[in-house]
């Protein structure tokens, strides 16, 4: 019999991070999931560290309300922001963050263009430029600040001619440089079928989220803490519309099972 402490609690400034979502239930099907999505506080990526820090401390809290055995960020600027203060506030919760594949990009294409898409919070962070500084004596890294994506994606107006304009004008100045694009924000996943045909097929494109996943079922089957029951997932959002957990569910590209 399940306890409350099975669950796994995930959490984003809005639906983004249910690219993240998908692959840990893929990777863990007979886990029980609790999504909760920001999205009346969205975007996370044009505030301040500290507006992100105290809205992310304060999802956590709610969540762990409800018993958790993990916490997943899957929100690159709320990994940024708050993850240290997080691990502080609960040390025994398994607590992992989602970073951007950049050095996954690094290996495949070493001297090669990497560009990294993300939100402006994401790309000022101290904790990117560290990770920057690593990998770009081995390739040419170019910072591509998109915060308008964040906002398309949580109204799910990806295919719309406006998300195509904005995107061919905002890879305009790369074209011709990149060899991979490496999408730093849970909401981009959603329109990378777009970036594709806009960037074309010899560009590959990488985000962290199947990253994220493996490590997520590492640490839980390092602690003992696997699960092999039925699964779940709970969906939940701090803004009270229903279109929003309408598109919450297809995204995630299955029937709702329950909400709150």
């Amino acid at each position: 019999m399940n306890r409350i402490e099975d669950y796994i609690g995930v959490f984003d400034s809005g639906v983004g991070g249910i690219s993240v979502l998908r692959h840990l239930r893929r990777l863990m099907p007979g886990e029980r999931f609790i999504y909760y999505g920001d999205s009346a506080n969205a975007p996370y990526g044009t505030r301040t560290k500290e507006e992100v820090k105290c809205l992310s401390l304060a999802v956590a809290e709610k969540l762990m309300a409800r018993g958790l055995k993990a916490l997943v960020v899957a929100c690159n600027t709320a990994t940024s922001a708050a993850i240290g203060d997080l691990r502080e506030r609960y040390p025994d919760l398994i607590i992992v963050g989602i970073e951007p594949a950049l050095k996954l990009a690094a290996d495949r294409f070493p001297g090669g263009g990497i560009g990294v898409m993300a939100t402006p919070m994401t790309l000022r962070e101290e904790k990117f430029a560290r990770l920057m500084h690593r990998y770009e004596s081995e390739c040419s890294i170019y910072k591509i600040p998109a915060p308008r994506l964040v906002e398309i994606v949580e109204h799910g107006l990806v295919d719309t001619r406006q998300n195509i304009n904005m995107l061919q004008k905002l890879f305009d100045p790369y074209r011709g440089r990149l060899d991979a694009l490496v999408l730093g924000c849970t909401h981009y996943p959603f329109s990378s079928h777009t970036i594709g045909k806009i960037l074309g097929p010899q560009v590959e494109i990488l985000d962290g989220g199947d990253g994220t996943a493996r490590e997520t079922r590492r640490r839980l089957e390092e602690a003992g803490l696997l699960s092999e029951g039925p699964g779940e997932v709970i969906i939940e959002n701090s803004c009270p519309s229903p279109q929003i957990l309408e598109l919450s569910w297809r995204l995630l590209g299955q029937p709702r099972e329950r909400e709150k």
